[in-house]
Order: structure tokens, then sequence, then C-alpha cells
């Protein structure tokens, strides 16, 4: 058999029959035998990071389950994949990237010299740091075999992306049939869901026994256990109060008790709860500088912190916590179900005041700008609270607006760029969301990242999907100019001056897309009202020039709870 033909049926036997590209002639083979097969979607991109996105897109859907393939040709098609493969490393994404490659005879092997085939590269040394396992296959008979590897490290333990570099030659040898079944017939080796040991369980039992104000927090390593909600919904039913990073508030239904995100861009109120509990249990975060602040000494300055994480490498990391648990979320939520006796002492005031606390921040923050991000993400709130809606967001005020303001609702679901925070991330990534879902998609994004990927406004047009794109347009990199003003006198080189954006409407109506401008709140409200029955693509253009802060926000080297503009919301602590 046919080695590319070989690969189509692993991969189909697999159900990884989604596959985002640019053609290149280095992955031709392999595109062939996936059209001929007959059982695969295949997404023609205009840039292969925009591939990498949308093959993002489709395991973020499925909370990890079904995995998508991106392909790029030698060179520079690999290359421009690589900010895509970081995406897919740091939000902890399962996705396979295949890149053609040169005749293996073409190879420049252990020569002193750059290159010997036209547009040789070497990226799986280029992309060793960024994936959990990558490799170049010189022999047919290795072809299966790696990618049988790739995919069970892909979907084991802590998720992430994996890469097979294929030379073109060994992409049109012969596998015997004999082997290709041998490998088809072969189960996927995914590492068992790794549970909390006994002694973790007792020792976490006996802490939370004698907690009075106890707080749950929810990171992105939780984001996709299948068990989160109901325990959440739980917890929330017998008052446990939670927060979440921006990660975890991916997922995460606003409930009750939930107290929304903490950290340098969160809400005020999660924020008091973090420096006010006297016990943390943090699940599946990492607890970086945006998520604690610089002053890690004072983060949870009255709690005992837990930390559960199923990485062993991010455990007592920046926080030295008071008992750190190797395990994953999974394992969590099920072998540690709320109970009523598991928190014996919950002090009933402490969930009244971050209740009359959360009411008090509820505020617009932005009543002085002609376009408020708070009536935007409440108007949004409202309008979609019934129907099933992926939210994907862009890098930038937007996303911190979006996620200080966005909430959750059952069969919603939001997606931010976290550790990668990659500009140009929403457009492509919503379009591998809108393929898997089928349902409603609306990407948030500012002028500045719709622009580095604005091509794939064509291929949402050629897909036809049930997205709206909803632009914020300030004429300016506000986040960036933000931290200008602050460090450097409102000196706004390359973020203002040097800078220009165009009519976002204009271009979209070019591509054949539905698309209008509003200058004001009454216009945004008619805008948006029509997103609930719209089908098909839709740009909303918001005209928002000098809209730059995003609030609150922390200044770097303020404690957690003091963030800026200041709100007197309770004086002292809850101690």
């Amino acid at each position: 058999m046919k080695a590319s033909d070989a690969v189509a049926k692993f991969l189909i036997t697999h159900k990884v029959q989604t596959c985002f590209e640019l053609v290149g002639g280095m992955i031709t083979h392999l595109l062939d035998s996936y059209a001929e097969s007959g059982q695969f979607n295949i997404v023609s991109m205009h840039h292969e990071q925009s591939a990498a996105f949308a093959a993002e897109g489709v395991a973020r859907h499925t909370k990890g389950k079904t995995i998508a393939v991106a392909m790029g040709t030698s060179g520079p098609g690999a290359t421009n994949l690589i900010t895509g493969i970081g995406s897919c490393w740091f939000d902890s994404v399962p996705c396979l990237f295949i890149t053609g490659q040169v005749n293996t005879r073409e190879l420049r092997g252990e020569r002193a010299i750059r290159q010997q085939g036209f547009q040789e590269l070497d990226i799986v040394e280029v992309t060793k740091s960024l994936t959990k396992y990558a490799a170049r296959v010189d022999k047919a008979e290795d072809l299966l075999p790696a990618l049988h590897r790739a995919i069970s490290a892909a979907l084991s333990g802590r998720q992430g992306p994996v890469l097979i570099d294929i030379p073109n030659d060994v992409q049109r040898a012969d596998i015997p049939d004999t082997l290709v079944e041998e490998w088809l017939s072969k189960p996927l080796s995914i590492s068992a869901e790794l549970k909390m040991q006994p002694n973790d369980i007792e020792k976490l039992a006996a802490l939370c026994k004698d907690a009075l104000r106890p707080l749950i927090c929810i990171g992105g390593g939780a984001r996709w256990a299948n068990a989160m909600d109901q325990w959440l919904l739980a917890a929330d039913t017998l008052g446990i109060p939670y927060v979440s990073t921006l990660m975890g508030h991916e997922r995460v239904v606003a409930r009750n008790n939930y107290f929304n995100m903490i950290g340098s861009y969160g809400n005020r109120e999660a924020n008091w709860a973090v420096q006010n509990c006297d016990l943390l249990i943090v699940v599946g975060a990492r607890l970086d500088v945006r998520q604690t602040g610089s002053d890690v000494e004072d983060f949870a300055r009255h709690a005992k912190v837990v930390q559960i994480d199923i990485d062993p490498a991010q455990l007592e990391n920046r926080v030295q916590a008071d008992m750190s648990i190797c395990a994953s979320a999974e394992g969590f939520f099920r072998e540690f179900p709320p109970s009523k006796n598991a928190f014996p002492k919950l002090d009933l005031a402490w969930i009244h005041a971050l209740t009359h606390l959360r009411e008090r921040c509820e505020v617009n923050e932005y009543a002085d700008w002609k376009i408020s991000p708070s009536i935007l993400f409440k108007s949004l709130n409202k309008l979609l609270s019934d129907h099933p809606v992926d939210y994907v967001c862009d890098v930038g005020n937007h996303q911190m607006w979006a996620a200080q303001s966005l909430r959750l609702s059952p069969n919603q679901a939001v997606h931010y760029s976290g550790g990668m925070g990659a500009m140009g991330f929403a457009l492509p990534t919503a379009l591998g969301i809108g393929i898997q879902s089928k349902h409603k998609v609306v990407v948030i994004t500012g002028d500045g990242s719709l622009q580095i990927n604005i091509q794939e406004l064509d291929t949402l047009n050629r897909l036809g999907l049930d997205m709206t794109i909803i632009v914020m347009n300030n004429s300016v990199l506000g986040m960036v100019k933000n931290f200008q003003d602050m460090y450097f006198d409102g000196r706004d080189q390359s973020t203002k001056k040097g800078y220009s954006s165009p009519q976002f409407a204009d271009i979209a109506k070019a591509y054949g897309i539905e698309a209008c401008r509003v200058h004001n709140e009454t216009e945004m409200e008619i805008a948006l009202s029509r997103i609930p029955q719209h089908k098909g693509p839709l740009l909303i253009e918001l005209m928002m020039d000098g809209a730059t802060e995003c609030r609150p926000r922390l200044a770097f080297g303020s404690k957690l709870d003091e963030q800026y503009p200041s709100m007197e919301v309770f004086s002292g602590s809850a101690n």
C-alpha cells in the first residue's frame, strides 16, 4: 500500500478526519490520499498559522477528545505552523501536525552546510521544545509506528501537540499490507488518569473541616474535566464559593456562588475572595504572575493553599503551597466530591460578603465611553443565554473585557489564547470550532488582532459558517498603549504613532460577508439584536476610538486586591 494511503487509513481509524492545510509540493501525496479516501474533511486555509489555530479549535470544542491535523509543506510552510504549535503546547491542547519534507536523498545529513534540498528545514529540531513528541520518519515501515506514538502522546496525561515530518519519497513508498493491518488494529497507548492518593484525600479532608472561608479556584487544567460541571453544581448548591483563572473561565457556568475571574485583569470580587479566604484549593492552575500579581508572598495572604496539578513540575513552582497534590483534575473531581460534611465550619457570612461585593462591583466601568464593553457583554449574555454558543477571543484589551464580563450559560464556552497570547488566534480557531460544533460561534476581536489573519474571512465566506465577528475597533493597539501611558509618559510608538487600521465592515463586504458599522450604544444594541436569529457569517464593527483602558487592572508591584481604579469595597478583611 502506498504510504500516504496508509497514513490516511490510520488517521481515519483513530477518528482524525479533519485536515487544515495550505497546499505545497511536499504534502501533495498526503492530500491526494486524504481526498481519495472520501472520509476526510479537508479545509484549505490561506496561511499555515491559521491552519494550526483551526486544528486547535477542533480539539478545544471537544474538550480534547477529538483531534485534527494541520499540515504544511517543507520550509516556510513548516515554520508558519510554529505559533499554532506553541499555542497548543502552552494551553495543553492535543493536535497532530504533519509537515512535508524534501526527499531523503536531498537531506543535508551530517554535512556542515545550511541546506541541501530546496526548502529543506529541520522542523523537528525547531519544534522539540514545543511538542510532546516530534520525529522525522525516513523509512516507510516506521511511519505508522511513529503516528501511533504521536497520537497516543497527544492524548495522554497533560495533553499537547505532536509533529511528524515526512519526506516526499517516504510518502510515495510502499508499505506491506500486513504491516498496515497490524498497526490499524493496534489500540492507542493512552496513559491512565492520574488519581489522588488515599493519604492526600485524608489530608485535604482535614484541611476542609477546619475552613471557615474556603474558596475553590478552577484553572485551565480543570476546564475539560468531564466531572467538573457537576462538581461545581453540587458545590454551588452547598454554598461553596469558587473563582477561576482566565483559562478556567472557558467552561465555568455562571451560577450563584461563582465569583468570576482572578488575576491582574480579574474581577474585584474574585481577587478579594482570594486575599480573604482561609483555605484556597487550586485545581489545574499554574499560578503565574497574571494570576497572583508580582507579590507572590502576599498571594492568598490569610489562606492555606492546596495546589492540584497533573504536571509535577508545576507544583511548588512560584507559589509554595501548604499542600501539593499531583493528580488530574478529573481525578480530584471524582474522588473528592462536595458534601454537606466537607466544610462543617463554613461561615455563611463569608458567602454573604462575597455576594454583596459582587453586586457592588457589577457596575459599568466605562460609562464615560460612547460604547462600553460592560454594556456590550451584558447585552450578549442576555441575548444568547438560551443558545449553544462558542465565544472565541483574540488577544488585547478586548480579551480582558470579555473575560471580566462574559457570563456563560449551560452549553456555552469561551476560548482564550492563554500561555501563548497570540494575536490573530480568534478567527481561524473559530473556523475549526464552527466546523466541529455546527453551532453559532461569536468572535471577539480587535483591530490589531483581526488584521493578522484577516485573509481567513475568505475561508469563512467559502464555508458559510454561522459565525458573528465583533470587531472592537479603537484604531490603536490598546493594551500596549496603556502600558506606554503608565511607563513611557504616553509615548506611543507603534501603538498609535506608525499604526493604522482599515474599515473592517468594508473589507468584510469585499469578502462577501454581511457587515455593519456602529458608533454608539443605541446602534450597537440594534446590531447585536440580529445575532440570535442570523444564520451565516456576519461582521459587526464597533467604532471605539480612544478606548485603551482595561478597568480594573493591576499595576506591577501592587497587591492582588489593590486594582486600579480603586473602589472602596470593604474596609479591612473578612478575618
